[in-house]
């Protein structure tokens, strides 16, 4: 069933025909993703913008290893993959998360063909993963603004010096 939520990580299949499932409908389908380590207020409200920009929300989700390799630090991930994914099936925005193990998301948006694709206002449009090609397949770009102050850096910040 096309409106209830998985409780539990997606295939690259089972989104896909979720997205398809949504656009016979006349639906659109958001496209995001990123780490989401500890989870706070500037991620739901993220996620609850992408999320209203269309009919349903997909987040791809980095793996623990593609965390790694991308040098957020030795300590990152603090919450395991299927422990970040489990909390992001859990708010109201988010429909399904598909894990990708890639260094970025380009692979799996080929894959999903999202008709919208966000991400932070901090990246140009020219450095958005993807959107070049979902904007060649006649799909939006949204970037959205973020909650200034609200970041994991920071609260890891604050939690070291406390």
């Amino acid at each position: 069933m096309a409106d209830a939520k998985l409780r539990e990580v997606a295939t690259i299949e089972d989104a896909r025909a979720w997205r398809d499932e949504i656009a016979a409908r006349g639906g659109k389908v958001v496209f995001t993703n990123g780490v989401f380590d500890l989870l706070h207020s500037g991620h739901v409200a993220y996620l609850d913008a992408a999320r209203a920009a269309g009919d349903g929300l997909i987040v791809g989700l980095n793996t623990d290893a593609s965390v790694r390799r991308l040098g957020k630090g030795p300590e990152r991930p603090i919450n395991n993959e299927l422990d970040r994914a489990y909390v992001l099936l859990g708010l109201k925005a988010v429909d399904q998360v598909v894990l990708f193990d890639e260094d970025t998301p380009l692979k799996l948006i080929v894959a999903l063909g999202p008709h919208i694709l966000a991400k932070g206002a901090d990246y140009t449009l020219e450095q958005i993963v993807g959107a070049k090609e979902v904007l060649a397949a006649g799909g939006d770009v949204l970037r959205i603004p973020l909650r200034e102050g609200r970041s994991t850096t920071a609260m890891l910040r604050a939690l070291r010096q406390s």
